[in-house]
């Protein structure tokens, strides 16, 4: 036990309450009972002379006790009020301090040299070290005492600050903060993605259109839709998409028994069972429409033929667990009465056989689209080929297809055909040969909507071929974007037969179709001079229909090109300048977006607040 410390040494008890407080305000228990006891001495004597004198009563020492403690709490309210005096006067200090710091770093900025910013860091090397903590400081704005921690706050002039002086300082720095922030243009994605999705309509929204978005705010909340109009159903339908709304719960709100329309344009949140729910509750659907249905299985194929015995309109994408067996089961099931299929994004099934099943048992077809789907090949070219009554057709393979087999499809089934789209059928094993659109000139005489794009093979003089004494009415719908040399050698392409749509070719398009044309996209035809675009559209040819054209990545597309739009097109709506890099300040007239502004700090989209007058 030798080795005992003794009792008390170097051991100390935690602070009370009170010596905490006396600390904090600088006052000292010592000196406070050496006054009392002075205080005390001094009025006993002055009772002990009043008592040899015959002056005063003997009970003098109570009412010298009742003074100390008068004056004791005089002394108390003091410190109070002198203390919140100075905290006030600190918060005052802080608010003030904040512009006169300002104007002094201006000014030192101003008058300071390289020497003395030197002479500066030097000095700083030699600063008094800030306490640690734990220690006690005084504040250097309230001068009151504190426990420094680690979150304490640096004053202006380099010291610390209590807690309340603190906050304040704080709070006026994240106000000043706000008050400098930049302003922010917010919103940006939400009009890029309305923009990816042709929605370019200026001014304030609708009060449908808000209440449909009000809808899709809420849709876990929402019990029932009620009876609504079939368009107002379907904008509801693809906000929910939109938004990844559409689940196994809000996918009930658009089916009613009495539907013969069913179409969920983002069903990739739906189970297999919620697909047999459709035909279960609406078994008299005839229209179905189905957009990124991952988990539609064989089992949901076989409910559906089944259930959906009124079916006319099939459209699938992103079916991929079906098989090709039950692509056959289908057009065996519903073959007689089936006048429209669509499928895309096929990769594991759906191939050569289940194409000519279906061209087989689905002979009253009328409108087709097969596009995206890797495993059919050119057999299906021939098994379309005997679809006599198709009105709209759009291919798009993955693997090339030989221009014999399209000019023998286009023969056999284009005499009736109104809408013809034909994507990316390259057949680079040949020289460049414009037999497809001479067969299409031939044939094809009741189109309102062509679509050719993504071809390197037929040159210019094919399309002024095409369009120069055609016998099909003026299109409506034109889409020859892509069409071009692809050589990247040589990006202007031959200079005596280009490849794709130039000058001559689009000006026999617009003579053609000029005036019915409603849809114009020429994208990526770069093969165009800047002569024609100001020939065609000089503002005196008048184009009456045409709302929407697309001339991006066309270079020599300027700010005098897109004028001569505005001024030849009384009824444009949108038009898509991107790469377009000479549309520089151009005035967009009232009503009209133009879309694609080259500079950076530039709008993707600029609205017409203008005049026509340009």
């Amino acid at each position: 036990m030798s080795g005992r410390r003794p009792r008390g040494a170097g051991i100390r008890g935690p602070h009370s309450a009170l010596t905490d407080f006396l600390a904090a305000n600088n006052i000292s228990a010592q000196e406070i009972r050496d006054s009392y006891q002075q205080r005390v001495r001094q009025a006993e004597q002055e009772a002990a002379q009043t008592d040899d004198n015959g002056e005063g009563p003997s009970n003098g020492g109570a009412e010298v006790e009742e003074d100390l403690q008068a004056e004791s709490s005089t002394m108390a309210a003091e410190r109070t009020r002198k203390r919140k005096r100075d905290q006030d006067e600190a918060i005052a200090k802080i608010k003030k301090g904040k512009a006169a710091k300002k104007v002094q770093k201006k000014k030192q900025k101003k008058n300071s040299s390289d020497d003395d910013s030197d002479f500066e860091d030097v000095m700083d090397m030699y600063k008094k070290a800030k306490p640690l903590p734990g220690q006690l400081e005084n504040c250097e704005l309230c001068n009151k005492r504190f426990t420094v921690t680690p979150y304490s706050k640096a004053g202006p002039e380099g010291g610390l600050l209590c807690t309340p002086c603190g906050k304040e300082m704080v709070k006026d720095t994240k106000a000043e903060a706000k008050a400098n922030k930049p302003v922010v243009r917010r919103g940006r994605r939400k009009m890029e993605s309305n923009r990816l999705d042709g929605m370019t309509d200026c001014g304030p929204k609708t009060l449908q259109q808000l209440c449909i978005e009000k809808l899709a705010q809420h849709s876990e909340d929402i019990d029932e839709l009620g009876e609504m109009p079939e368009g107002i159903m379907n904008r509801i339908s693809e906000i929910f998409s939109k938004k990844r709304a559409m689940n196994s719960t809000t996918m009930k709100l658009f089916l009613q028994p009495d539907m013969d329309r069913v179409a969920i344009h983002e069903a990739a949140y739906l189970e297999t069972e919620d697909y047999d729910q459709i035909f279960a509750i609406c078994p008299n659907v005839k229209r179905l429409s189905l957009r990124n249905c991952c988990q539609f299985k064989d089992s949901n194929i076989d409910y559906m033929n089944e259930k959906a015995r009124a079916l006319e309109e099939i459209q699938l994408l992103g079916a991929n667990l079906v098989s090709n067996d039950k692509w056959a089961e289908l057009f065996i099931a519903r073959g007689k009465d089936l006048k429209a299929f669509k499928v895309e994004w096929l990769d594991a099934a759906f191939d050569d056989e289940a194409v000519e099943a279906l061209t087989t048992f689905c002979p009253n077809l009328e409108r087709l689209k097969l596009e995206r789907c890797k495993q059919i090949g050119p057999d299906s070219i021939d098994a379309i080929a005997r679809l006599q009554h198709l009105k709209h057709l759009t291919l798009r393979f993955h693997d090339p297809i030989t221009r014999e087999k399209l000019t023998h499809l286009i023969r056999s089934i284009g005499t009736n055909l109104e809408t013809l789209c034909l994507e990316h059928f390259l057949d680079n094993t040949s020289d460049p040969t414009d037999d497809v659109l001479a067969t299409i000139h031939t044939t094809c005489t009741r189109l309102s909507k062509f679509r050719f794009t993504e071809n390197n093979e037929c040159t210019d003089a094919g399309y002024v071929n095409l369009f120069s004494h055609w016998s099909n009415p003026p299109l409506r719908y034109i889409d020859i974007n892509s069409t071009r040399d692809l050589d990247n050698t040589n990006p202007d392409g031959p200079q005596e037969s280009p490849i794709g749509l130039a000058s001559a070719g689009f000006l026999a398009l617009m003579t053609h179709s000029g005036p019915s044309l409603e849809f114009l996209d020429i994208s990526s035809c770069r093969h165009i001079s800047h002569e024609t675009f100001t020939l065609v559209f000089d503002g005196v040819k008048q184009y009456p229909h045409l709302v929407e054209i697309n001339l991006s990545f066309c270079p020599v597309v300027d700010t005098h090109v897109v004028a001569g739009i505005f001024r030849s097109c009384p009824l444009v709506k949108k038009v898509v300048t991107f790469g377009c890099f000479r549309v520089e300040d151009v005035r967009v007239p009232q009503g009209i977006v133009l879309i694609g502004a080259p500079r950076a700090q530039d709008l993707i989209e600029q609205f017409g607040e203008g005049s026509l007058d340009l």
